[in-house]
Parts: structure tokens; sequence; C-alpha cells
């Protein structure tokens, strides 16, 4: 069963609770997605652990319940 654009922004905040999310459904079919994540936590962390801290926010729905998800992550610009 695909994901609302909803559930995806309510895991990713609540693993990330100050981050600022945007997801867009790409194809209209609930199975792919983009996502904008800007969040303090990332500061110092490479793009690679931002997606990773992203995915596991998403406990394990990547590639099951949620098919794609292009990612665009940032620390806050000061």
């Amino acid at each position: 069963m695909p994901m609302s654009a909803a559930e995806i922004e309510a895991l990713i905040k609540a693993g990330l609770p100050d981050a600022q999310v945007t997801v867009e459904d790409l194809r209209g079919d609930g199975d792919h997605y983009a996502a904008t994540v800007v969040s303090a936590a990332f500061k110092g962390k490479t793009r690679v652990q931002q997606h990773q801290m992203v995915y596991a926010a998403l406990q394990g729905r990547m590639g099951g319940a949620l098919h794609a998800l292009a990612l665009q992550t940032s620390p806050p610009q000061d």
C-alpha cells in the first residue's frame, strides 16, 4: 500500500523533530516522491550520513511501502 506525502513528512519529523520537510508526489501515483529536508542535526554530516538519517526516520519503509524517494538534505543556512 503506497504511503501519502503526509505520512512521509510525519515520519521524518518524528525522527528529526527540528526538520523543515517538504514532500512532493512526483507522478501522482503515491509511489514516487521527492523530499527536501533541512535539519540542524545534519550539521557536520556528509550527504550520505544525512540521507541515512532520513532513511532511519522512515523506519524501514524505504523500498517497501515507499518505492522511490529523491532526497535533498542540508543543515539550515546561517
